[in-house]
């Protein structure tokens, strides 16, 4: 990976921010950003520091923007919207707070499409390999296996 020209801290102040705008960022992304623009350890910590009390950064509002669109979008389950905010860094506190955040209806929603939609796709034909097809396509997904069951069970999908 090549490493861009160093920028003064103005110029890189002002290309955080317009990247900040674009779309919601985690800290850690933006920090690893000004890294690969070629300032130091203060440089990126106080300008970390100016983009949180300017609005242009927060990483609560990043953590629910990540969740929701990944779920909407993706149709990603709880347990992989998890693994992916730990990936950026989130902490534990805003991980939980991005999963509150998830309508729990559109989510059971959610779920029940992807498993209407994979059980039209499976040839399998006996009933008891069906439901462990679905199950484990759930938890690829990042569906918690108790609402997996459930929801099966009920709408006798399997």
């Amino acid at each position: 990976m090549t490493r861009e020209a160093t920028l003064t801290y103005s110029a890189a102040k002002a290309k955080a921010e317009n990247y900040c705008a674009f779309q919601e960022r985690s800290q850690q992304e933006v920090r690893q950003k000004l890294y690969a623009w070629g300032l130091g350890y203060m440089e990126v910590e106080n300008l970390l520091a100016e983009l949180i009390n300017e609005g242009f950064l927060n990483e609560e509002r990043f953590a629910v923007a990540y969740a929701g669109g990944r779920h909407r979008m993706k149709k990603w389950g709880k347990f992989k919207i998890k693994q992916g905010l730990k990936q950026k860094a989130v902490s534990d506190p805003l991980i939980r707070i991005a999963l509150e955040s998830l309508d729990p209806d559109e989510y059971r929603e959610n779920l029940l499409d992807l498993l209407a939609k994979k059980a039209r796709t499976l040839s399998e034909k006996d009933p008891f390999k069906r439901k462990i097809k679905l199950q484990n396509y759930a938890l690829g997904k990042g569906y918690e296996q108790s609402l997996t069951i459930e929801l099966l069970n009920d709408n006798e999908l399997h």
